[in-house]
């Protein structure tokens, strides 16, 4: 696959790590990500974090005079952003402590708004302040993981500092993409095809492996699915700096990783994921009007394309996994129909374990107690199913009752349709 080509991909599939964050994954802070970078012996400026303006002066007589002080908020586009108090740009340079005071003072406590993180933006309660590095260029490094060949990814551009979706719309040679095994880590054969494809000196190689060797540690070590560096700041010495990186890691890891979890910053999150969690439902947001109760991830992806099918778009899903009691099918209800977007709703649950007149029992006390507004279609397969069905037909509630998979989805996207 192309450089371009799986970088194309990468932006589109993968996650935008914004702050309100639609993925299963814990995505970390910029001082976050520089100082587990400076655990395992990259390159990074001095930096502080501050939550007061008189903080950052203090920082700012440390590191500076000159230094960078940037806005804590997840997610991309900080520079081009916009404070609700008029100030343009979450990253601002500043050249003397009482400088950085003032600006300090105008960026704390207000809202940033960014391309990434939607209309209301996020209260920034902590800057990070940086000294200013020197460097000659800009680079672009991530290491991800490439779906579509089931391994991970270096991409590499000598063109960095700007966003992803730049350099792939405006810059796509300037970027390549080197597959690795994960448990073989940077090889010497992987070493010579970078050095090659870029073109780069022995000392810009040797300093490239050592970052790239602890990024690989970060990666297995910490199960991360995303470990971004841009820029990456080139010496005319051919040395390396990190000047910001950005991190996620893999969700489902995290009772594995509980110093990665320790460090989420749920106030930054979807707030109907992290209530979501509270009930042990995963919840996913999405950009159309229909929501989804499912239990399962595979069923879960199923249905996303059935409606799609069909002409509609999912809002959101909410994965009950083995878990659809009433008090969990009230909580989905809940956070489902508080959602404006959502035009109906698609029940669709495999009875297993959990059997589906058990489901039709819970689904039948939740709208019972609930108001529900929008249109509901309920699809039950497996153990019980039609016991189940039959449960539902007779409650008299004004549900929309399918056993098929395709038909359900078709019914919902027409309900959605007609308000």
């Amino acid at each position: 696959m192309s450089s371009s080509r799986f970088s194309q991909i990468l932006w589109k599939a993968a996650p935008r790590l914004t702050c309100k964050e639609q993925v299963r994954q814990i995505s970390l802070h910029e001082y976050q990500s520089q100082n587990i970078l400076r655990q395992y012996g990259v390159p990074v400026p001095r930096g502080r974090t501050v939550k007061t303006a008189s903080e950052a002066r203090i920082a700012a007589q440390e590191l500076g005079p000159a230094c960078i002080i940037k806005a804590q908020v997840l997610g991309r586009g900080r520079a081009a952003g916009k404070f609700d108090n008029g100030l343009k740009s979450g990253i601002q340079a500043v050249s003397t402590p009482d400088q950085a005071e003032h600006v300090a003072s105008k960026m704390l406590d207000q809202r940033l708004l960014t391309k990434d993180n939607g209309t209301d933006g996020h209260v920034v309660e902590k800057l990070y302040v940086a000294e200013a590095a020197t460097y000659d260029s800009q680079w672009y490094l991530a290491m991800t993981i490439d779906r579509e060949n089931y391994q991970p990814a270096i991409i590499v551009s000598k063109e960095g500092g700007v966003e992803l979706d730049v350099l792939i719309s405006e810059r796509p040679d300037s970027l390549f993409t080197f597959g690795f095994g994960i448990s073989e880590g940077i090889t010497n054969a992987l070493v010579q095809d970078i050095q090659q494809r870029l073109g780069t000196t022995d000392q810009e190689t040797a300093n490239l492996t050592h970052i790239l060797t602890q990024l690989y540690s970060i990666f297995r070590d910490r199960e991360a699915t995303h470990l971004e560096i841009n820029p990456l700041g080139r010496s005319l010495d051919g040395s390396f700096t990190s000047l910001n990186a950005n991190f996620a890691f893999d969700k489902a890891a995290e009772h594995r990783q509980e110093e990665v979890s320790a460090l989420r910053d749920k106030a930054q999150e979807v707030p109907d994921e992290v209530e979501a969690e509270k009930h042990g439902l995963v919840y996913v947001r999405m950009d159309g009007n229909i929501g989804n109760v499912v239990n399962g991830a595979g069923l879960a992806m199923a249905t996303n394309d059935a409606i799609g099918f069909h002409g509609g778009a999912s809002a959101n899903f909410l994965d009950a996994g083995g878990k659809a009691t009433k008090d969990t099918m009230i909580q989905a209800f809940r956070i489902i129909t508080r959602d404006e977007r959502v035009k109906a709703i698609l029940v669709n649950i495999y009875g297993g374990i959990t059997q589906c007149d058990m489901i039709a029992e819970s689904i039948i006390g939740a709208t019972s107690e609930l108001d529900i507004q929008v249109p509901m279609v309920v699809r039950l397969q497996g153990t019980n199913s039609e016991k189940g069905l039959k449960m539902l037909e007779d409650a008299n509630l004004g549900l929309v009752v399918e056993s098929d998979f395709g038909q359900a989805a078709k019914r919902a996207v027409e309900l959605a349709v007609s308000r």
